[in-house]
């Protein structure tokens, strides 16, 4: 695989016009926010598309975010079992790549998880295509308004 200037623009196009993601934010945000006792808001298409264009405005992670969708759009293993790890692995590292710093990563992959759970491809996807749309569905709903806590200064800030 090669990184371009030119592969990173089709990748972000690509994660921009996945109509699919919106969709599968809203369902991860329906089914955590009773598990913690909260309202999550939920994210309309044009904001994530706009958190998309965030994401690749930044260009060293942009193309970071590019390979790893490479990657998995491409993944296939006979039988899946066999590359489970792998695509697991990647998944986590886009969702956390995406969703920006600590601890924002780290929740981003704890998504990645339960996301993959409840996000199915459909017949005749590679084994890494639904691993990539619970990843982007984990990593932008991380980094998106609509948590509470997100939305006010942390208790724990230092003040000098």
């Amino acid at each position: 695989m090669r990184l371009t200037s030119d592969t990173v623009v089709e990748e972000y196009e690509w994660i921009r016009q996945r109509d699919r993601i919106p969709e599968l934010i809203n369902d991860v945000r329906g089914r955590l926010g009773p598990l913690f006792g909260v309202e999550v808001d939920p994210v309309a298409p044009r904001a994530y598309r706009e958190e998309v264009d965030a994401v690749f405005a930044d260009g060293d992670c942009g193309v970071n975010v590019a390979g790893l969708v490479v990657l998995l759009r491409e993944l296939d293993c006979e039988h899946d079992y066999p590359g489970f790890v792998v695509d697991e692995f990647l998944g986590r590292k886009l969702a956390a790549t995406i969703a920006g710093r600590e601890p924002y990563a780290l929740l981003a992959e704890a998504t990645f998880h339960f996301a993959d759970v409840h996000t199915h491809g459909e017949d005749g996807d590679s084994a890494g295509l639904d691993d990539l749309d619970a990843a982007l569905a984990a990593g932008f709903q991380t980094r998106m308004p609509g948590w509470g806590w997100t939305e006010t200064p942390s208790p724990f800030d230092v003040d000098r």
